[in-house]
């Protein structure tokens, strides 16, 4: 796990702060689709990337899913250090998108590191900053996009995140996360192919040009 640390964390944390991450953190592979964290736990544990993408999701009242931020390598999540910290119940849920390397870190551990290392104190408000300019972004394009300008945002995101043209999406797993229709959804793709801006297959869309 230390070479884990040092290739991705070692101009961020000072050795001190490496070394007392490898003794205490724990290795953590996920496989793509698994739940890292499901809406209601207590979460024991905050976890930093190596590599991958987490997505994290919202649930309304009625169970449909709202799609906040992705994580992707050297992030955490500040909805987790919030939950860590309040001893509370998570209000979110974390799901792999690709296959992802994960370093969890107890949760003991949080409040001794802020008062110990800089460059620890430094990692979580740039964490919650980071993530709270995300969910804004969420919100106004929620509030001032129309649905198919939120689409080619959302597909332009996954190919960003996950650097692959290929999303691997059903038309309904795109409508949970974007909270409308499928058939919504299905429309719009179609007029994106017509376009020649994408190519729609089975369970997934590659994309040609957004």
């Amino acid at each position: 796990m230390l070479h884990y640390l040092k290739e991705n964390f070692t101009n961020i944390f000072e050795d001190e702060l490496i070394e007392e991450i490898n003794q205490v953190g724990t290795l953590k592979e996920v496989k793509e689709g698994e739940k890292l964290i499901e809406i209601g736990d207590y979460v024991r544990s905050m976890p930093l990337l190596i590599s991958g993408v987490i997505k994290i999701l919202r649930e309304d009242e009625d169970g449909d899913e709202l799609l906040l931020y992705f994580l992707e390598r050297g992030d955490t999540c500040a909805m987790t250090l919030t939950c860590c910290l309040g001893q509370t119940k998570s209000e979110i849920r974390a799901i792999a998108e690709i296959d992802t390397t994960l370093i969890m870190i107890p949760i003991q551990k949080m409040e001794e590191w802020t008062g110990k290392y800089k460059t620890w104190r430094n990692f979580v408000f740039q964490s919650y900053h980071a993530r709270l300019t995300e969910m804004f972004e969420t919100i106004d394009s929620i509030a001032f996009l129309k649905m198919d300008e939120r689409l080619v945002k959302y597909l332009q995101n996954k190919q960003k995140v996950t650097n692959d043209s290929l999303i691997n999406s059903t038309h309904q797993e795109i409508a949970y996360e974007l909270h409308t229709s499928r058939v919504v959804v299905s429309r719009l793709l179609k007029k994106l192919e017509s376009l020649g801006k994408i190519e729609l297959y089975r369970n997934s869309i590659k994309i040609i040009s957004l």
